[in-house]
């Protein structure tokens, strides 16, 4: 069985990203990886860039997005801010990594 494209062609590629980043619920993190995936797409940069212009980061928490090896990665207003964020929700991170980030991953299945 083919798996579910969740792409859709009405909405610009960034507000894809952002209808997927809802969601994610508070104490799960996904990737950008995971996210390009969802989107059928490899732009993992793209969907970096999506995240840095994140219009409205207080409804739309592209904090919950990491690297695929569990980095924190970059976030618009830092990465103390980021982690403050996701250990807020109760995401831990040590070392600039998530702690037990297979755990914690959301996927778009």
């Amino acid at each position: 069985m083919k798996s579910k494209n969740i792409k859709n062609n009405h909405l610009s590629f960034n507000e894809q990203c952002y209808a997927l980043l809802m969601k994610i619920p508070k104490g799960k993190i996904t990737t950008y990886k995971a996210l390009a995936n969802a989107l059928n797409t490899k732009a993992y940069q793209a969907v970096g860039n999506a995240m840095a212009n994140n219009p409205n980061p207080i409804n739309v928490p592209c904090h919950r997005v990491v690297n695929s090896n569990g980095a924190i990665g970059n976030y618009a207003f830092g990465i103390e801010r980021k982690i403050d964020l996701l250990e807020s929700e109760g995401v831990s991170t040590e070392n600039g990594k998530i702690v037990a980030f297979k755990k914690l991953l959301f996927t778009f299945n």
